[in-house]
């Protein structure tokens, strides 16, 4: 602004005070265009001294005979809070339980810690890593959880490629609880694989494949483990519903039945392998309607398993899950608190630690910002003593403090 003000003021003045000049056109277009050249050596020499004096403040903002980076350190902080997004969770528990037997027991435990780094390489380019402790699991340190490459604009093309280690789409489990539900106990399946996807208008799927733990008698090591899913998605004011179906060739590979496989006879010379792979099916629907939300889901195998590999009451398991659930969200002392009640239930699951029902109830409560204090009470009760089990009922509560960033 002042510098245009200096090039108009001595035009003014060249027109208002020298009228002969105002007759000479020639000699008028040559004045104007020296003042415009002076006009702006001078702009360029502010500039100049502008710089120098930035430099020198910075200058003497640093140790003495060192210069101050600071505009390049801020350059570069900007870069990566405009491309990188970090993430965390860290949860806290302590729980008191009675199990079948009615032995109590009870601890105070770190129970999860999530670390997540999601960069925005280019406008088709993201990366995601995900690194993840659990206390009590058998891997009890930090480690990668997943790690992801993902190609595609969503904005721009419906298609994307997902490839890495990942959560698999068989399933849906989200819960309000603070235990997992039953249905991912089954069903949950972590590996490393390729995945072709899309999202358009609502409908979403995708297709993928990967090399699982568990394979068929005879066959090679390879990549022969695949599944697809698809559902649809919508979202308005006071109401949004998501609705889908997975589907999986070999429901061996998930990490609760996978996990027991491996583990199910140590004189097995090949424990990972299975006579025959098995197909799953998962299929989730949830709703939002004003303060309430309503999920149900449902995790099956689609063929029973050999009985010499899963075994319920003296034959081949088909084991299954259920879960449903009904929270309601409301501010309770000004603060947002969420109740939930739930039933989940399983069938012919018993060789895989897992109980035939489970009555669930939880309230949680946003203490302060990203801050939230939860508590659950649960009762399962196993499977008949004429199935392999005790009868008998086994109850756990527990308060969870967590915090996400």
């Amino acid at each position: 602004m002042t510098k245009q003000t200096i090039g108009l003021g001595a035009l003014a003045m060249l027109l208002g005070g020298t009228p002969a000049l105002a007759a000479d056109n020639a000699e008028l277009e040559k004045r104007i265009e020296l003042l415009i050249e002076q006009n702006q050596q001078l702009a360029d020499r502010v500039q100049k001294l502008e710089g120098m004096l930035e430099t020198k403040l910075s200058n003497q903002a640093a140790p003495a005979g060192q210069t101050a980076p600071v505009d390049s350190d801020t350059t570069l902080m900007q870069a990566i809070n405009d491309h990188v997004e970090l993430s965390g969770l860290v949860e806290i528990e302590a729980f008191k339980s009675k199990d079948y037997n009615d032995d109590d027991s009870s601890d105070i435990n770190l129970a999860t810690v999530e670390i997540g780094l999601d960069a925005k390489i280019s406008d088709w380019t993201m990366a995601h890593l995900l690194l993840l402790y659990e206390e009590g699991e058998e891997d009890d340190h930090l480690l990668v959880d997943e790690g992801t490459i993902t190609i595609g604009n969503a904005e721009k093309f419906p298609l994307y490629l997902t490839a890495g280690k990942m959560y698999l789409p068989f399933g849906f489990y989200e819960s309000a609880m603070v235990s997992d539900p039953l249905t991912l106990e089954l069903g949950e399946i972590n590996d490393s694989a390729l995945q072709v996807g899309f999202t358009s208008s609502g409908f979403y799927g995708s297709v993928y494949g990967f090399n699982g733990d568990i394979n068929e008698t005879g066959k090679d090591d390879e990549v022969n483990s695949w599944g697809v899913n698809a559902g649809y998605a919508y979202e308005a004011e006071g109401f949004a519903l998501d609705v889908g179906m997975d589907w999986i060739n070999n429901i061996g590979d998930t990490d609760g039945i996978g996990d027991y496989l491996e583990d199910r006879d140590p004189t097995l010379v090949v424990p990972s392998e299975i006579d025959d792979y098995v197909d799953g099916l998962a299929l989730h629907a949830v709703f939002d309607l004003g303060q309430f939300r309503l999920i149900g889901e449902y995790v099956a195998a689609l063929d029973e398993f050999e009985p010499a590999d899963i075994d319920f009451d003296n034959q081949g398991a088909e084991p299954e899950a259920m879960a449903f659930e009904v929270g309601y969200t409301t501010e309770l002392f000004s603060r947002e608190t969420v109740f939930a009640l739930g039933y989940q239930n399983t069938e012919e699951a018993l060789a895989l630690g897992l109980p035939e029902d489970r009555y669930l109830a939880a309230v949680s409560i946003g203490i302060f910002d990203r801050t939230t204090l939860s508590f659950e009470y649960l009762i399962d009760e196993d499977y008949d003593e004429s199935e392999g089990g005790t009868g008998d009922d086994a109850n756990t509560a527990t308060i969870q403090l967590s915090v996400e960033f």
